[in-house]
């Protein structure tokens, strides 16, 4: 624990103390402003008002520096801009989730591009993660936060226009940037909002949808040793990471009650009947053989 009493994370300490930083995290859902009331002028007319338009905004910023009333005395700002004490933080329930990694993986799990009867259900997930905070009106209660963190290429933004209402609609707050590149991720964002959060509150449990060992192993394991709670769910064919982590707390995404309308089509192998399973061919053989002497020849 660093000197300050504030958690630190595993690579990304000197990045969240560096005062004026990029803020390429969401702050949480835009909170409602509260604009002064228009006062009579002389002549009658309305000073101090705001346009009905600009009242209330459904995005929030993402600013390339923080502005200074955010800033607290050693560098760090909270959720809400306002200083709090260490020990005033309140307690935290956060979910982040993965969007290009969970969709990728369930279409490698199950051999064939997801569908709208194959996706997970949002409103399930949101149900299984609140019921985890225990009871909201017990002495301590966390706050609880998902977060949901995707790309948008330009050619899809229509399309993902509904997907990204209906997950708002269950309570989630969308991170969407645009997809101009080929290798555009949004793991970075995700990492920096939780070290955002690890500051404006206590993090008492953090619940991570993403297969990507590459990036949140050690992050999430230096949060763990600090005393958070971390989860780990995706799917356990690509998350070795976590399934052999000892301070990682790993569940399939399709143990989460209710996360999908009927059963994958998928091979689990940590999941087997006790007589076993045939486990289907994905391509016929005389199809591989064929294309390894193409390949020879």
């Amino acid at each position: 624990m660093p000197p300050s009493g504030r958690p630190e994370m595993a690579g990304m300490g000197e990045r969240v103390r560096r005062r004026g930083r990029r803020a390429t995290a969401p702050a949480g859902p835009p909170r409602p402003v509260v604009h002064p009331a228009p006062t009579p002028a002389p002549d009658g007319s309305l000073e101090g008002g705001v346009p009905p338009d600009d009242a209330a905004r459904h995005t929030g910023p993402v600013t390339d520096t923080l502005e200074p009333a955010t800033f607290v005395p050693d560098g760090y700002a909270d959720a809400s801009g306002d200083a709090q004490s260490e020990s005033g933080r309140p307690a935290l329930d956060l979910l982040v989730w993965d969007a290009p990694n969970i969709d990728m993986t369930l279409a490698n799990v199950i051999g064939a591009r997801p569908t709208a009867a194959s996706r997970p259900r949002f409103d399930a997930i949101a149900a299984w993660f609140v019921d985890g905070a225990g009871d909201p009106t017990a002495d301590g209660a966390p706050e609880v936060e998902a977060c949901v963190f995707a790309n948008v290429p330009p050619q899809h933004a229509t399309s993902l226009q509904r997907w990204v209402e209906a997950l708002r609609s269950f309570g989630y707050a969308v991170f969407a940037r645009p997809k101009t590149q080929p290798d555009d991720d949004i793991d970075q964002s995700m990492l920096d909002h939780i070290s955002v959060r690890t500051h404006s509150h206590v993090l008492r449990r953090l619940v991570v949808f993403s297969g990507d060992g590459r990036n949140f192993a050690e992050p999430l394991e230096d949060l763990a040793r600090q005393g958070t709670e971390v989860v780990v769910v995706a799917f356990s064919e690509v998350a070795g990471y976590a399934i052999s982590s000892e301070l990682i707390h790993f569940i399939d995404i399709e143990d989460v009650p209710g996360a999908f309308a009927a059963p994958l089509d998928r091979v689990r192998l940590d999941a087997l009947p006790p007589d076993g399973a045939w486990l289907r061919p994905t391509k016929s053989l005389r199809d591989a053989a064929g294309a390894f002497s193409a390949r020879r020849a």
